[in-house]
């Protein structure tokens, strides 16, 4: 292959990775978003950084949900902490286990 040949191609190479990180959620976070904006988003707000009233209230450290510390937590950690509680926080037990998965799928989008 020829030097001329290469710069396209890797071009090229370049815009189907912009392409694709640009594509709409997948079914599980979309889903995840929505579960999460009706049982989560009015105490960890709409980017899950946390409801500034809500965590004075409590009087309560709301972890930023993408941060290192909470996306560190593996699926099993997060699905008990949303179905048990963690700290102040109450478990969230109406939603069912394909819900919380999908919470989660989608609280793995927040990564900082």
């Amino acid at each position: 292959m020829k030097a001329n040949q290469i710069k396209p191609l890797f071009l090229a190479a370049i815009a189907v990775v912009l392409f694709a990180t640009a594509l709409p959620l997948s079914a599980d976070v979309a889903a995840g978003k929505a579960a999460f904006d009706k049982t989560c988003k009015s105490c960890h707000g709409a980017d899950g950084k946390g409801n500034a009233a809500i965590a004075k209230m409590m009087k309560a450290e709301l972890r930023p949900l993408g941060s290192k510390e909470v996306q560190a937590k593996t699926d099993a950690e997060l699905s008990k902490d949303i179905t048990e509680g963690t700290g102040k926080m109450k478990g969230i037990k109406s939603l069912a286990a394909s819900d919380v998965k999908s919470v989660i799928e989608f609280v793995r989008t927040l990564k900082n």
